[in-house]
């Protein structure tokens, strides 16, 4: 008989961190096909190569990181998980920037600010007007 090579320890902590992003195992699909590279027999005989996607968003992961199934499942949950966290997280951010960049057009600029934009403005037009030919000068 051989030991899970997951600890349990680690389950609980796979099962808090879904609770806390509030994903279901009912929302989880998964599925288990063979893997191919390195391991031998193993990976020829058993499927250990772990499928997961998360229904509601559509998200989903393949390990065959081990030649273990349970490993591989936790694994998957775990990269699964990350990409919920940053996809949620991306969109969090992703707003908030939108937010702040169009309160920053909005905004009245300062006294220093505009006189500084005029005179880099009135730089610019004298590099213009030097660049300009002696024929042009009629322009």
């Amino acid at each position: 008989m051989t030991a899970s090579p997951v600890n349990l320890q680690k389950e609980q902590q796979l099962a808090q961190r879904m609770a806390a992003l509030g994903v279901r195992e009912s929302d989880i699909e998964e599925s288990f096909v063979r893997s191919g590279g390195k391991g031998g027999q193993n990976v020829n005989k058993v499927a250990t190569c772990v499928m997961v996607l998360h229904r509601p968003t559509g998200l989903q992961v393949k390990c065959q990181t081990t030649r273990h199934q349970g490993l591989n499942r936790l694994i998957a949950r775990r990269l699964l998980l990350d990409k919920i966290e940053k996809m949620r997280t991306g969109q969090v951010a992703a707003e908030e920037a939108r937010v702040a960049k169009l309160r920053r057009q909005n905004r009245k600029r300062s006294r220093g600010a505009k006189e500084r934009m005029l005179a880099g403005k009135s730089l610019q037009s004298a590099k213009k007007a030097a660049r300009r030919s002696v024929g042009d000068s009629w322009l």
